[in-house]
């Protein structure tokens, strides 16, 4: 077999106790009831991955394909990832921090949010496996991701999501013919069903059997940020947290680019951004504690983090601890004033969860969290068209005119001159 092609993943392994599993569709340690999650060959990925051998692939996510839980060559989602680090300089300025990057998930492919990324692992992963119907739980992003996905790749899908949610994200589910079931309930109860679903019908669940295929995806967004700064590790890196999934594979991502050799170990913090009507994980991180306190019934606009008793909430949050991390929360308006300093400094409409992502940000650099001589990343993980309820009436007003250049001089360019006028 051709070194590219080689299986460097080569196993599952329990978080907690260690031991070893084979690389099922399963997503528990019967041992300890831990979650399991994919080991590597880290000694013969050492040997294969280089970044000359990166660089010569195609610009995508499977780019880093040795360091991804599949056997073969992906069969869905070939063109997802290596979306664009923009460095936001006004934005920088605006928040008061040296140097300021935006690493843009809202233009991912196909469904413009960073699931995008986990969903073509698990779904390639769920085809190895033998999979025919793939399903998942989801506060929307995720929905959309495995409606598309699977579409494109034959595969018949349900996607079940609280019945509140909003309705760009419900129709862009719905466009691809998935079957879309609203559930009566928060996304906890959601999940406890599709976990009962799973079990009894033997469907592929991405984040419940094949929870530890599709966390790995999200690894990719570290492993781009690095590349795109010039092969190293950013000082601070700002993600958003609903099950603390992203944020704890960011993690990773950057210690495996360091065991394998392909960027310098250096010193870095990771950061989480929850909402404040559902912030179990911050909470928790701010009373020093490891324990997260389920909120029952999360209560904010950030519908997509709305995960009231996150699964990965402890290991993000020694995640953070270990490097020096913090966590913030924010409630709805400063989440509306996050996505406006993002599209008005930045030129990027963000949903809520980058508003987030923004809004805690700012917060960590003024508390002096993140250092104003230092450098950060933010990780904006979804477009803001999927969100747009949240800011309707809250960016300005439309101004009418008649087809006439003496009304347009009267009522829009000199108000406008005078205005920037008194300003300078």
């Amino acid at each position: 077999m051709d070194k590219s092609n080689r299986p460097f993943f080569s196993n599952l392994k329990c978080r907690e106790c260690g031991k070893l599993y084979e690389k099922k569709a399963i997503h528990v340690c019967e041992y300890d009831f831990g979650p399991l999650e994919a080991a590597y060959d880290y000694d013969a990925i050492r040997t294969s991955i280089s970044r000359a051998a990166i660089e010569s692939r195609p610009q995508t996510m499977w780019r880093y394909r040795e360091l991804l839980p599949i056997d073969g060559e992906p069969t869905v989602g070939a063109q997802v990832g290596f979306t664009p680090l923009v460095k936001a300089d006004r934005l920088a300025a605006k928040l008061g921090i040296k140097s300021l990057y935006i690493k843009n998930d809202t233009v991912n492919y196909p469904t413009l949010s960073f699931k995008d990324r986990v969903v073509s692992v698990a779904l390639s992963r769920a085809c190895e496996l033998g999979f025919k119907v793939v399903a998942c739980a989801s506060t929307g992003n995720l929905a959309n991701s495995v409606a598309a996905n699977a579409a494109a790749a034959g595969l018949k899908s349900y996607v079940l999501i609280p019945a509140d949610l909003e309705q760009g994200k419900v129709l862009g589910s719905l466009v691809y013919g998935t079957n879309v079931i609203g559930i009566h309930g928060p996304y906890d109860q959601v999940n406890r069903l599709c976990s009962e679903i799973a079990g009894k019908y033997g469907w592929g669940f991405v984040n419940v059997n094949l929870r530890p295929y599709y966390a790995e995806g999200s690894k990719t967004m570290g492993f781009e940020i690095c590349e795109q700064l010039g092969w190293r590790i950013p000082r601070h890196t700002v993600a958003p947290m609903a099950s603390g999934s992203l944020l704890t594979k960011i993690h990773k991502a950057y210690n495996e680019f360091v065991k394998v050799g392909i960027v310098e170990e250096t010193k870095f913090s990771v950061h989480g951004a929850q909402a404040t009507g559902c912030a179990p994980i911050a909470h928790a991180m701010q009373r020093g504690t490891d324990i997260v306190k389920p909120v029952p019934k999360p209560d904010t606009i950030a519908k997509s983090l709305a995960i009231g008793t996150p699964a990965d909430g402890y290991y993000a949050i020694h995640a953070m601890r270990q490097t020096g991390g913090g966590a913030e929360d924010v409630t709805d308006d400063e989440i509306v004033d996050g996505i406006k300093l993002l599209a008005e400094h930045a030129g990027i409409f963000a949903e809520t969860a980058g508003g987030v992502t923004v809004a805690c940000a700012k917060k960590l650099i003024a508390s002096g969290k993140i250092p104003r001589d230092e450098e950060a990343v933010l990780c904006i993980t979804g477009h803001g068209l999927k969100t747009q309820e949240a800011i309707a009436g809250k960016c300005g007003e439309l101004r009418l005119i008649k087809p006439s250049l003496r009304e347009f001089e009267e009522q829009i360019y000199n108000p406008d001159m005078a205005a920037t006028a008194a300003k300078s």
